[in-house]
């Protein structure tokens, strides 16, 4: 079948990559839920081993579920590039490790945004620190001063997340790519926040993009996935590396899963933001309140720069309680009706968390410290329900601050 154009997102979701003509008319691709797949003869198999990547040969390389979700996946992260490819993973952080893995080597230097998912945190902080000597020098991010002085002769890759994680704030992506690219650094952004909808870090000359896609790219909250985008020849490299080697391959189930997600994609983002941002401005003008951080709303500090580089916001947001007293954040916390407990994100429910949980279990007290973040922050994922609710919901939780 001819291929949607490379403009129409909806269109592309629901056909990229499929060619019903080989499932007898099937509007659903099948699960190939196979681990290998086998040849006419010797000459058949000794070619598919020259295109590995590209033919089904053994699933932890290739699976035909696995890479409708992939292409589909690629042609979101790009409006202008044709090189795009995509490679899923078993989850997010198999997604990071990997893309870092296959940049740094022993005794390189890494700049990261201090900010950043904390299990990343601690995978540069701690993890490869110890087993490689990795030094990793982490900035705010907000000016691209601090990039060029945290720079050295050993340099090698620079890891954004923009919005980054519990503050939100922004780095300024394609100035930030301009600066490595001319110090020959790799860049890596984790865009599990905007998804490839909203913001395409690819069209802003980074190298490498990672997502959690058990967020808003899965949606439902039943898939745990990641994904690594790149340039068809870095991805190949990965695949062949990082992706054989490590094993951290996503199952066909969970890929079709993924494919299914993807139809609604764009639909469910316009859903999560027009209910984030009347759930940001409510918190916005509530007295009990101290501040809300999302990139949405005209008081956040780098408004200016989220529209310049964002097409949209996303559902996930953060604000802090006027008060440090543990016993009413706790009441506040779980008077919640509709904002179930949990530590994810992105799917059709709204969530409550508060980062102190976790962030102090992950990191040392003065890394907690340093990255700003207090009792009284709650992180709110703003789910498909009625708006109106949800604010009722809460509404009557804060009373009990």
């Amino acid at each position: 079948m001819k291929e949607p154009r490379k403009t129409s997102t909806e269109t592309q979701m629901a056909h990229l990559g499929e060619n019903r003509s080989r499932y007898d008319g099937a509007v659903v691709p099948p699960v190939f839920q196979n681990s290998l797949f086998t040849f006419e003869n010797w000459d058949d198999i000794d070619a598919a081993f020259e295109t590995r990547t590209q033919r089904p040969i053994y699933t932890r390389l290739m699976n035909p579920t696995t890479r409708v979700a992939e292409q589909k996946i690629a042609a979101l992260a790009s409006t202008s590039r044709t090189d795009i490819q995509a490679h899923l993973t078993s989850s997010g952080m198999a997604a990071m490790s990997a893309a870092i893995f296959h940049v740094v080597e022993p005794g390189d230097h890494v700049i990261a945004v201090k900010n950043i998912y904390g299990p990343s945190n601690n995978f540069l902080n701690t993890y490869l620190r110890k087993k490689m000597e990795v030094v990793t020098t982490f900035v705010t991010g907000t000016s691209l001063e601090e990039f060029e002085q945290a720079i050295t002769a050993k340099t090698r890759l620079i890891v954004l997340e923009s919005p980054s994680s519990a503050v939100f704030s922004l780095q300024d992506i394609s100035k930030v790519a301009a600066l490595a690219k001319s110090r020959r650094i790799t860049t890596l952004i984790d865009n599990t926040w905007a998804t490839p909808i909203f913001q395409k870090p690819m069209d802003m000359g980074i190298d490498l993009e990672v997502h959690s896609v058990s967020k808003y790219i899965g949606g439902h909250s039943d898939v745990v996935a990641g994904v690594i985008i790149g340039s068809s020849e870095r991805i190949k490299d990965i695949i062949v590396h990082e992706g054989e080697l490590f094993g951290g391959i996503a199952s066909p189930w969970t890929s079709w899963l993924v494919t299914r997600s993807l139809r609604t994609l764009s639909m469910r983002l316009e859903r999560h933001q027009k209910n984030a941002q009347s759930v940001a401005t409510f918190l916005e003008q509530h007295p009990k309140v101290r501040e809300v951080h999302y990139p949405g709303l005209k008081s956040h500090p780098q408004h200016e720069l989220a529209c310049r580089q964002m097409s949209g916001f996303t559902g996930l947001l953060s604000f802090r309680l006027d008060t440090e007293h543990l016993p009413s954040i706790k009441r506040c916390f779980n008077a919640l009706q509709y904002f179930q407990i949990g530590v994810s994100w992105g799917g059709h429910e709204s969530l409550i968390y508060a980062p102190a949980i976790s962030y102090l279990k992950e990191l040392p007290p003065e890394r907690f410290k340093d990255l700003g973040i207090s009792l009284g922050d709650m992180r709110i994922s703003v789910g498909l329900e009625d708006p109106e609710d949800l604010l009722e919901d809460l509404s009557q939780a804060i009373r009990h601050v």
